[in-house]
């Protein structure tokens, strides 16, 4: 079964350069109509050009797609609103927006300058909070909308010298989790993606036998699957080099210490237990874990 966006209106953001670049040239070559978003800043998010967007744009048109340029600041409300705007006005809806804008502003944390953590926080969180904020009224008026949030490996999981970029990219995961499941009565679907590609983000990070085993190419099936008429909600997906996982956040079985004078003691006792990975859970909302935690109480209680 052909994976189509027909008649279908998308927005990237970051979409010049690198993997927006893919995700752009992908979505428009299955029939969807792309904004091609792109500030046109370096990779450390100074400076500005639309002239990047309008290139992707014309690879598009060239192929016989169709796209339009937008040079907006995801940092800025009413340029971001603007440009949600000029898509309703040439096409009359959105269907999908792909949050992947970003820059790296690298440094240990303890000779990070508290500058650049905010901006980071900016550009990946708040711009995806006001992309994503700006689409919601249509696509929830619309009754169908796909949203695809740009996390990475050292969100999930960590990274020297990236305590900026891995706190905003954990929180995009926070962010889809809630979003899904407001929207699933509103058939919008809500998705993460973890990328290992080579981009001008990662050019130098890696050695040149690596970067050309990770083309940007390969992390786009997974970007169509999350935001194809089939997606799943809630999910975070990894991809690199031909390779598909699946991440989640999950719950232990734990351990019930009770709450009294010696529970620290008894938690130090039964730590190995409680994180114990055997028999872990992925909760469906975060009540789960409260959920969880009164029933294991109450049994526990209801046997003395």
């Amino acid at each position: 079964m052909s994976i189509e966006f027909k008649g279908k209106v998308a927005i990237v953001t970051g979409a010049g350069g690198g993997l927006g670049r893919q995700h752009a040239l992908a979505l428009a070559a299955r029939g969807a109509k792309v904004v091609v978003n792109d500030l046109g800043g370096a990779r450390d998010g100074s400076g500005g050009s639309v002239s990047a967007a309008q290139s992707v744009v014309d690879e598009i048109l060239a192929a016989g797609g169709e796209a339009i340029p937008n040079g907006a600041s995801v940092t800025d409300w009413g340029a971001v609103q603007a440009m949600v705007q000029q898509a309703i006005d040439t096409w009359g809806r959105v269907d999908i927006l792909v949050n992947n804008a970003g820059i790296l502003r690298d440094k240990s944390f303890a000779k990070m300058d508290l500058a650049d953590f905010k901006l980071v926080m900016d550009v990946h969180l708040m711009g995806a909070v006001h992309c994503t904020k700006a689409v919601w009224p249509y696509m929830t008026e619309q009754k169908y909308g796909r949203i695809l949030m740009t996390t990475s490996s050292s969100g999930l999981y960590g990274n020297f010298g990236q305590t900026n970029y891995g706190a905003a990219k954990l929180a995009l995961v926070g962010l889809m989790q809630t979003l899904a499941l407001e929207g699933a009565k509103h058939n919008i679907r809500v998705n993460a993606l973890a990328p290992t590609a080579a981009t001008r983000m990662t050019e130098d990070l890696m050695p040149e036998a690596v970067l050309q085993a990770l083309k940007p190419e390969a992390v786009v099936p997974a970007m169509l699957v999350l935001v194809q008429d089939d997606a799943p909600t809630r999910t975070i997906l990894c991809a690199g080099a031909g390779s598909v996982e699946a991440a989640h956040i999950t719950l232990t079985q734990g351990a019930w210490i009770g709450v009294d004078g010696q529970s620290p003691e008894r938690l130090a006792e039964l730590l190995g237990q409680v994180c114990d990975r055997q028999g872990d859970m992925v909760p469906q909302s975060g009540s789960a874990q409260g959920s969880h935690e009164v029933a294991r109480a109450t049994q526990q209680l209801a046997g003395r």
